[in-house]
């Protein structure tokens, strides 16, 4: 659904780390010779419906198109595209359907030199227990491996990895800027939207593992922020399709109703700490944002124009917060943004004016012009039966003195950045986002969530859960995720602050080691 352990201050608190409670063949395949390689119950029901549509043929095997292995550094790669329907609870032969995009991830054993060829013998024909990668967001695709490298390389050394793209992402028939205007009216796309939550995420897992798993067997997951809340709805509703779960970063709130209101209000708080984390740091950069805030709010039409069309406003600004507070070089990043905010005076008397190089930072960090869905989407994925009603947006109003930037400035206070938190102000300054303003309004008024966690489930869980709880997390609250864990039956903790949210990017060898140590014993109970 996103460390800075390098270079934090001497007041970094204490490490923090707890644990709770066959023959094999290989295939020689050519490759060209100039690469180069380095060593409560609806979701339940639809989920049976799937599993009876499987097994009557009414989604058959014809629905899954396997292509060609291929090759990147240490690594053999094939795509994989099903043919899946939008909506589950209908008959299958007969509803809408989409494309759902997997691709599959073996390590290369040994390379072969001869005169003519240069081959590379993988593991794809072992036989590996495999692995569903499930990618933060929502709205955001699976990785692209460029090589054989961090968590991905270390999953491959004994499993056959699945990198889902979401349905809605990269090539899962995507929802993008200029896709979803094929839907010609607010209501029509809300409707359409509604299918894309964590449900139907794991509906189309359970689609995939029963046509690519060999005699439909279950399979062990990961889920990343998002991919770990989806992965608790899998536990929920789909247990038996699952071997073992990791979950990094990933425990979700999972009272009735809608529990935004309780997410964001834990979530400001952490963003105030992260924002005197970053100050403590950067200093230079108190006065630094002041002044921009001052030169926005003065500007005519209380912002200046983005490269894209948008507008840059003082409390567009705070939003840099979101990818610059709560991960590993987040705060770097930000402040080397914030170093360039201004353009040189070349000619004298010239006016000050933001840099086209910080406008085109600002938009690039945001990232809405390719992933909207993350944008209509966020504030659905705490709902259950219940409306989030623009939460973060109401939340924030019961204190705006905080977060008020303007007001900031001039009283000569820290203007503090947001964090994960969407807006509806946003569907009028960000460009790409302007088209879904109404269908934006839709969602949030949206009631008839379905449900997406059982606690009964998960109170008698009997599938192996080990999870990776990092204790200053700005993105999945600390205190939440413990109040979730001690509802499923089983789970084993690693709590630490050794990492961020981005932990399974910056330690991924380690993290997933750690992961599977407490599944397999290596690591002791207490």
């Amino acid at each position: 659904m996103c460390s800075i352990r390098a270079l934090q201050s001497l007041t970094k608190p204490p490490l923090l780390r707890f644990i709770s409670s066959t023959p094999q063949s290989m295939l020689l395949n050519p490759i060209p010779k100039s690469l180069s390689f380095h060593s409560s119950r609806r979701l339940a029901a639809a989920v049976t419906s799937m599993t009876r549509a499987n097994s009557s043929g009414g989604c058959s095997q014809s629905d899954h198109v396997a292509g060609d292995w291929y090759s990147v550094p240490d690594l053999r790669l094939r795509d994989h595209s099903f043919t899946a329907p939008l909506d589950y609870s209908l008959d299958c032969s007969t509803c809408p359907k989409i494309t759902i995009f997997a691709r599959e991830v073996v390590s290369v054993l040994f390379l072969v030199f001869s005169a003519e060829l240069l081959g590379v013998v993988g593991k794809e024909e072992q036989p590996l227990p495999f692995l569903l990668y499930l990618q933060g967001g929502p709205g955001f695709e699976s990785p692209r491996p460029t090589e054989g490298s961090g968590w991905i390389s270390k999953a491959c050394e004994e499993y056959r990895l699945v990198l889902l793209d979401q349905r809605g992402t990269g090539l899962s028939t995507p929802l993008t800027a200029s896709s979803m205007m094929q839907l010609k009216s607010p209501e029509e796309l809300a409707n359409y939207l509604k299918h894309f939550r964590a449900d139907n995420i794991v509906n189309d897992a359970e689609f995939i593992r029963v046509r690519l798993v060999p005699d439909a067997g279950p399979w062990t997951i990961l889920g990343q922020s998002y991919g770990g809340f989806c992965a608790v709805t899998y536990l929920s509703f789909a247990p038996k399709g699952l071997k073992q779960v990791l979950l990094t970063g990933g425990i979700p709130p999972i009272g009735s109703s809608c529990t935004a209101d309780t997410v964001y209000s834990a979530c400001f708080a952490q963003t105030i700490r992260q924002n005197e984390k970053y100050y403590k740091r950067f200093p230079q950069d108190v006065e630094i944002v002041r002044e921009v805030v001052s030169h926005l709010a003065e500007h005519e039409g209380g912002g200046v124009h983005l490269p894209s069309g948008g507008i840059l406003t003082p409390r567009g600004l705070q939003l840099l917060g979101l990818s610059g507070l709560g991960s590993s070089t987040g705060f770097e990043r930000l402040h080397y943004m914030l170093e360039r905010v201004w353009d040189p005076i070349i000619v004298a008397g010239a006016q000050k004016q933001i840099s086209y190089y910080f406008l085109n930072a600002y938009e690039r960090s945001l990232g809405f012009d390719t992933n909207p869905l993350y944008a209509l989407l966020h504030e659905s994925i705490y709902c259950q039966g219940a409306s989030s009603g623009w939460s973060a947006h109401r939340i924030r109003a019961k204190d705006e003195g905080k977060f008020d930037a303007v007001k900031a400035a001039k009283e000569g206070r820290l203007v503090l950045f947001t964090g994960e938190m969407i807006f509806p102000w946003m569907f009028e300054e960000i460009h790409p986002l302007r088209p879904f303003k109404d269908a934006a309004n839709l969602l949030a008024a949206k009631e008839d969530w379905p449900p997406l966690y059982d606690i009964d489930s998960l109170n008698n869980n009997k599938v192996p859960v080990a999870a990776a709880v990092y204790y200053e997390d700005m993105y999945v609250n600390f205190k939440l995720a413990m109040e979730t864990a001690s509802q499923i039956a089983g789970i084993r903790l690693w709590i630490t602050n050794e990492f961020m949210h981005s932990g399974l990017r910056d330690g991924g060898s380690q993290v997933f080691d750690q992961l599977m140590g407490l599944l397999s014993g290596k690591k002791p109970l207490f």
